[in-house]
């Protein structure tokens, strides 16, 4: 890795005389990759800095929980999808969406064909992987729509705990597995099965999407008027670096290269994932949308005798902070 994760605005503030500039930790939800890419093309084009902020980005992976890194005290902002932080909030952990960049989701189921699946009547009785760790919430919640158990009974469907890679399928342990459009599907391509081998159900399509990917903060940070103001900065400064990498996903993803510690990452497959993510903001200017949230929060509601939240979240999101950065 051939840079550091802050920018270099606090050492150019102190270095003119100025104040220096204000720190901002953000937590991802993942490892290094183009998911990400806008927060990564703002530090490197000097958006952060800019907007006299100094930022530092911190990866995820199995083993981060960015809930609680940010109850913990070990970063400002994270990243999350909006069922696992609604989940958390009714849990007792005060999250609140202050920015929605995706707009659509990403997410879809990944099937043999061989498999006889041709649609979602076709689920019950088949072995379908699920990543868990809070990724599980949409496809719960999808279930519960279709009216099938998750526990393997009779004219339910048996879920495999699946890690974060595309083996069950590639095994055929699973007729399914969870995929992402900017990601796994094309691990599964990549490893030699044919898309006209493979059924594929997005989420969007089966009417039951839900938001990813969005920015929370700690419903006690938002009572700081100078945290407000730092976070309209951040937000704005982010969407700029977003804005940047989907017009331009070849130098985004050499980017997200220059950041990967794990040199784990090629430029084929981050150029093909910025391409994609690319899709999912399309429609976004950073706020969240009333509407999209209304009916993520439907969809989660939606499970029957087990739905992923009880009740309607009260104080979840707030527009504040998108208004504040859009002027």
């Amino acid at each position: 890795m051939k840079k550091l994760l802050t920018s270099a605005a606090a050492l150019a503030a102190m270095s003119s005389g100025a104040f220096a500039a204000d720190d901002v930790t953000l937590q991802l939800k993942w490892v290094t990759q183009a998911q990400f890419a806008g927060y990564y093309v703002a530090l490197e084009k000097g958006f952060y800095e800019a907007e006299d902020l100094n930022v530092t980005i911190k990866p995820g992976g199995p083993d981060v929980a960015p809930v609680q890194v940010l109850l913990g005290g070990g970063a400002d902002v994270m990243v999350d999808w909006m069922p696992s932080a609604l989940a958390a909030r009714e849990n007792g952990a005060p999250v609140v969406n202050i920015a929605q960049p995706y707009k659509s989701s990403g997410m879809m189921l990944t099937c043999l064909k061989e498999s006889g699946i041709t649609g979602p009547e076709d689920f019950p009785g088949k072995t379908l992987g699920v990543w868990f760790y809070g990724n599980e919430y949409p496809f719960l919640s999808w279930m519960g729509k279709l009216g099938l158990a998750t526990d393997g009974s009779e004219g339910g469907v048996t879920v495999l705990k699946q890690g974060f890679n595309v083996d069950p399928l590639l095994q055929k342990q699973a007729a399914c597995i969870s995929t992402m459009t900017y990601n796994e599907y094309w691990q599964v391509i990549d490893a030699g099965i044919s898309a006209d081998d493979l059924i594929t159900f997005k989420y969007e399509d089966q009417g039951v999407a839900t938001l990813e990917d969005g920015l929370y903060v700690l419903e006690d940070s938002l009572t700081d008027e100078a945290f407000k103001d730092k976070m309209a900065r951040f937000v704005k400064a982010s969407m700029e670096g977003w804005t940047y990498a989907a017009a331009n996903p070849e130098e985004a993803a050499e980017i997200v290269l220059d950041y990967d510690e794990t040199g784990a990452q090629t430029m084929t497959h981050q150029v093909r994932m910025m391409t994609e993510v690319a899709k999912l903001l399309e429609g976004s200017d950073g706020s969240l949308d009333v509407a999209d949230y209304e009916r993520t929060v439907a969809s989660l509601l939606s499970g029957g005798s087990d739905p992923v939240i009880t009740k309607e979240p009260m104080g979840a999101y707030t527009l504040e902070i998108t208004d504040a950065a859009m002027k």
